[in-house]
């Protein structure tokens, strides 16, 4: 079969296609024909990072395709059944572990889904509904369950409530939805009003160009009345949580997701104190929460948002495209 792995060259790490053998499923283990895979800003940081131990990782969490060889043991799946992979494979349900974060696909740790064939193990695949194509079923192991962790099971989500989303990326888009879903307003930031204008088509009660507005913190406290966001999704990191601070309403909550402005100390915590607000650490989810997910989509007829595809042979210029930041939802590639 045909996978890229990570490699160090001169100019750093680079995805770069290899022949390898196809693997024989073990007992417990399923073996998928990926169809289709999409990207995540945390396939960009293994890149950035351009350490030696990255090198011949097999990068991308999330895939789908088609079971094509089941091992011995295995009750409920069988060849042909149409699955998505489980970002940890190994968290099917229930509180998370620490042990659980070195299993993530795409790992230093464990190989990912940029391959012809991935084995797994059998609870680490998930069904998806015959509405979805394999495109659409890989944007969602990630970033559609951080979302649904971040606003819905962490967060408790209500039609009474205003979220905050910076940004249009992928977990953005799909908290969005979400968002729109159960009734909530949702409050986009962008640094494109083309995409505020998009944002604003999938429901998006306002929109702010943190460009022309750059002490947005303000705009959302105007636009709720003076109260503040009562859920916010931190995309940025350290650039963007000290405004965050400052548009959480009382009793809000902040979800704490992303490092987009990089890594570095974060501000003083003391306002969290005096709104009587939380602040809950997201890290994707188990394969129930993915499970969740898929239902809710269906229920609700969401389509996931894929702004470009690219075929396998394209995946260095799909890394490429990413880490221009130019687009809104998610990037996938297409087997």
């Amino acid at each position: 079969m045909k996978a890229y792995q990570l490699r160090k060259l001169p100019d750093g790490l680079r995805p770069v296609v290899s022949e390898l053998p196809l693997p024989e499923p073990g007992a417990g283990q399923v073996r998928v024909r990926l169809q289709a895979a999409s990207m995540n800003y945390r396939d960009l940081l293994s890149l950035m990072d351009g350490g030696d131990h990255w090198d011949g990782c097999i990068p991308l969490s999330d895939g789908a395709g088609v079971i094509e060889a089941v091992g011995e043991g295995v009750d409920g799946w069988r060849t042909g059944d149409r699955v998505a992979t489980s970002f940890f494979p190994h968290w099917v349900a229930g509180p998370y572990e620490m042990d659980y974060l070195a299993t993530a696909l795409g790992g230093e740790s464990t190989d990912g889904v940029l391959a012809e064939a991935v084995l797994l193990p059998a609870h680490g695949v998930v069904a998806i509904p015959e509405r979805l194509t394999a495109a659409q079923a890989a944007t969602l192991p990630c970033a559609a369950v951080t979302a649904w962790q971040a606003l819905v099971v962490r967060g408790g989500l209500t039609a009474q409530d205003t979220v905050l989303i910076q940004g249009t990326g992928g977990v953005a888009i799909f908290a969005l939805q979400i968002a729109t879903a159960i009734g909530a307003k949702s409050i986009v930031l962008s640094s494109s009003d083309e995409k505020l204008g998009r944002a604003a088509a999938l429901g998006a009660s306002h929109g702010i160009n943190y460009r022309q507005v750059p002490d947005w913190h303000e705009a959302v406290r105007a636009l709720t009345g003076g109260r503040g966001a009562t859920h916010i999704l931190e995309l940025g990191g350290p650039g963007t949580f000290g405004r965050s601070l400052k548009s959480v309403a009382a009793g809000g909550h902040i979800a704490q997701i992303g490092v987009l402005t990089g890594f570095g100390p974060q501000e003083n915590l003391i306002s969290l104190q005096f709104a009587n607000a939380t602040i809950d650490g997201i890290c994707v989810g188990s394969r129930k929460h993915l499970e969740d997910v898929i239902a809710f989509f269906e229920k609700h007829r969401i389509e996931p948002v894929i702004d470009r595809s690219f075929t396998f042979q394209e995946a260095p210029q799909a890394f490429d495209y990413l880490k221009s930041a130019s687009h809104f939802g998610k990037v996938v590639i297409e087997f």
